[in-house]
């Protein structure tokens, strides 16, 4: 693994102000934009507003409290719970085919989600995950599942978050590069100016944000009065006691497979955590994490919203500025669950323009994927890991590129896969590991 340990400013264990890791851990909660799958699966089952507002300050109050019980309690390292992309196609599914939001919809949702996240328990309590993490992930397909990680986060970056968000390209572009500028400028003085290092490194993407949200009010491109509307308390409404709870065999088995899926994708986040905080992670600690993934993703099943996971960002985050603090990620933990309970502050991070933020992901993802690559280079590799590490890649590539049409018409099962090129890339790494021929020549390590 990679040596980072002389890059990191604040390892996991050191100790830091209360007052800097409050701060610091907004700094995590800007960079993620976890409000973004709550409002697409509420656009996609036509949610009203009050049913969309309880949908987003449910996902913030499970994302707190994932964050919290993995960083502290089970896996014990700065792990932050967000909502996946991946089951949002299945979950609309699931609640229109059941009768929707006036039927029986969102129960047989929360049905199938807490039958999911329960085996995920019994495969951490039992030992079994770590096991098999130990027989099928050694050390290159791990580095090449990180690597797969950033590259396929980053067009949704550009594209999402800045070509086809809403808006004009033109200024979309200008307001994301503007970002970005700030983000690479701040991180420029901490490397120039030893003195203000610390400042200007740990604080380089809450500046970013801060001037991007400034110059998107001034080009009229951030929506206030959606901020001045929202109220400025409200209970989560819309949770399990709202909608109750049906089980179906046809959507556990689909949300099995969802969670099969979400578990892979978590897996390289931690791999990416692992190695940008220079820590192996032990078998308990991955047995422990499986623990704590499942009961985010009860906790967030209760509360009315799909699963909280490992989000891959907050590696990048600390790539750049270089605090890998749990207590910072406590604080994160503590500003999700307020927001989870704020809807004013809700409405204000939802309002953030979608290029603000895509101008610092995409150089976030840009750090995750060459954290990957480090994690390569430290290994002596053979002509067989050549393929181990490239199809991956190329895999990744082509199920990003592919057209939405060919996703479309698949069967469903390949439709959850081939919307996650980062499971897929890890299926494809721990298979080849397994039939591609050993040799004992090895080469020089790789460049």
């Amino acid at each position: 693994m990679a040596n980072n340990k002389n890059n990191l400013l604040v390892g996991p264990d050191d100790k830091i102000g209360m007052g800097e890791a409050g701060f610091l851990g907004l700094q995590h909660v800007l960079a993620m934009d976890i409000y973004v799958p709550p409002i697409i699966l509420a656009g996609m089952m036509a949610m009203g507003l009050s049913d969309q507002m309880g949908l987003l300050q449910s996902t913030f109050l499970a994302a707190g409290i994932g964050t919290i019980l993995q960083t502290f309690v089970f896996m014990k390292m700065p792990v932050s719970q967000g909502p996946s992309f991946v089951p949002l196609g299945a979950a609309a599914g699931v609640v229109l085919a059941s009768g929707g939001l006036k039927g029986n919809g969102m129960g047989t949702l929360i049905g199938a989600l807490l039958v999911g996240s329960v085996i995920l328990i019994i495969l951490g309590a039992t030992g079994i995950f770590q096991k098999i993490i130990n027989r099928l992930v050694p050390a290159l397909v791990g580095g090449t599942i990180i690597t797969c990680v950033g590259l396929s986060l980053i067009p949704t970056a550009l594209n999402s978050n800045i070509f086809n968000a809403p808006g004009k390209i033109d200024n979309n572009i200008i307001l994301a590069s503007v970002t970005a500028l700030t983000l690479i400028v701040s991180v420029g003085i901490s490397l120039k100016f030893p003195s203000v290092r610390r400042f200007f490194r740990t604080s380089s993407i809450i500046l970013a944000l801060g001037v991007g949200t400034i110059v998107s009010t001034m080009m009229g491109m951030f929506d206030w009065k959606a901020v001045s509307d929202a109220a400025w308390f409200g209970l989560p409404q819309r949770t399990v006691f709202h909608w109750g709870i049906n089980f179906s065999p046809s959507a556990i088995i689909t949300f099995i497979i969802i969670y099969a899926v979400i578990t892979t994708e978590t897996t390289g986040t931690w791999f990416a955590m692992g190695a940008v905080t220079n820590h192996e992670i032990t078998d308990k600690q991955w047995n422990h994490g499986i623990i704590g993934e499942g009961l985010s993703c009860m906790v967030a099943a209760l509360l009315g919203t799909t699963p909280v996971t490992g989000y891959s960002t907050n590696a990048g985050v600390i790539s750049i500025t270089g605090v890998a603090s749990k207590r910072v990620f406590l604080f994160a933990g503590i500003w999700f669950s307020i927001l989870g309970f704020f809807s004013k502050l809700s409405a204000f991070l939802a309002a953030i323009p979608a290029p603000v933020i895509g101008g610092v992901f995409a150089i976030i993802t840009v750090t995750i994927m060459l954290n990957g690559l480090n994690v390569i280079r430290g290994l002596e590799t053979t002509d067989r890991d050549l393929y181990i590490i490239g199809i991956p890649i190329v895999l990744t590539l082509a199920l990003v590129l592919l057209p939405a049409n060919v996703t479309k018409n698949a069967p469903q099962i390949l439709q959850y896969l081939l919307g996650s090129p980062i499971a897929m890339a890890a299926i494809a790494a721990i298979i080849l590991n397994l039939v591609m021929p050993k040799t004992k020549q090895l080469k020089t390590k790789a460049a």
